[in-house]
């Protein structure tokens, strides 16, 4: 069988962190068909437009997505493209899974999956300014707009991906003692939803700033955490924090009808073209996406040869302590997955 994938390499060290991440996915013996497509500044450099019609078509057309960085232009009224692509395709589900894999660290044996709210909350930018007196801007005032139907959706969601992947626990995280509505109400679709899953996944809540705290204390307890948009945000970093930080983030975003991978970090442009960057977060974003398609055991040898090369082979780019290039670090899992 043969995937056919969007390809958008995106800016800076984007196409040479996706160009390692093919020649990895090509190595697992899997058959892609790559419809190569521009986002972000190559898109406005070509087109005008950071998310061209073009790349729209494409993903509608083949469901999924590997997405390098991109940079949303300052000013000129663009768009944020990856705001934009949640929305056209309702990807209401950010799974960024963390796990320790470099040794040594102040954290050891981590592996906690983030699953965030996408659509909703404070982010879908519904604000206003309130005049005063003479001050036309005098007042910011922003509505978080959380609904049944997608706290159920996003909820259901991380039960689900628990049971599929084998996990014991969900953890909803609120602020229901303060916004007894917005997250009131996402409490409460919680405890009916985990109802439903008493006895094969145990469930807790916990208020945000709690949550925080316990990720630095005690950051084993937590298996599947599922929360609202802008909390969300805040603590998948915190969480890729604590496994070296986004170099080692994969991400993915998740709708009924497409589903759009990628690395979280930012298309450093300071090093592009320089052949340093480390390719690891796309590479499992990758994996995650095979996951996805259903290729769950060559998902879990893209994964396994990415951690022996940086953990056993001691093939690292300079980010993680080491000295290697983005090629040779391509290299090094390539030979794990030959």
């Amino acid at each position: 069988m043969t995937y056919a994938i969007t390809l958008i390499p995106g800016d800076g060290i984007g196409p040479e962190i996706t160009d390692a991440t093919v020649r990895a996915l090509e190595a697992t013996g899997l058959s892609f068909a790559w419809d190569r497509q521009l986002g972000g500044m190559a898109a406005v450099d070509a087109h005008g437009d950071p998310l061209p019609d073009a790349t729209i078509d494409s993903i509608r057309r083949t469901g999924v997505a590997l997405k390098g960085p991109l940079t949303t232009p300052v000013g000129g009224g663009y768009r944020s493209v990856n705001v934009a692509l949640r929305r056209e395709f309702q990807l209401f589900a950010n799974v960024r899974p963390a796990r320790t894999i470099v040794p040594g660290g102040r954290y050891e044996d981590i592996d906690i999956v983030l699953v965030r709210e996408n659509l909703e909350g404070l982010y879908v930018g519904v604000e206003h300014f309130v005049p005063v007196g003479d001050d036309p801007r005098a007042v910011a005032e922003s509505l978080a707009i959380v609904t049944r139907v997608g706290s159920e959706r996003i909820i259901r969601y991380a039960f689900e991906y628990a049971l599929k992947h084998g996990r014991k626990k969900v953890t909803t995280v609120h602020k229901a003692n303060i916004l007894k509505m917005v997250s009131g109400l996402f409490l409460e679709v919680h405890r009916q939803v985990a109802a439903e899953y008493a006895g094969r996944i145990e469930a807790n809540d916990l208020i945000i700033d709690n949550c925080a705290m316990q990720l630095v204390l005690r950051p084993e307890q937590f298996d599947v955490i599922v929360t609202t948009n802008m909390f969300g945000d805040i603590l998948s970093d915190e969480i890729s924090g604590l496994v070296g930080g986004l170099g080692l983030a994969p991400g993915a975003n998740i709708g009924s009808k497409a589903a759009i991978f990628e690395a979280v970090h930012g298309s450093a442009p300071d090093i592009a073209g320089k052949g340093v960057a480390n390719p690891s977060a796309l590479m499992l974003a990758a994996a995650v996406m095979l996951d996805h398609l259903g290729e769950q055991d060559h998902g879990i040898r893209l994964r396994s040869a990415v951690e022996q090369a940086i953990v056993a082979d001691k093939v690292r780019t300079r980010d993680l302590g080491g000295s290697a290039s983005t090629r040779e670090f391509g290299d090094a899992v390539v030979a794990r997955l030959r």
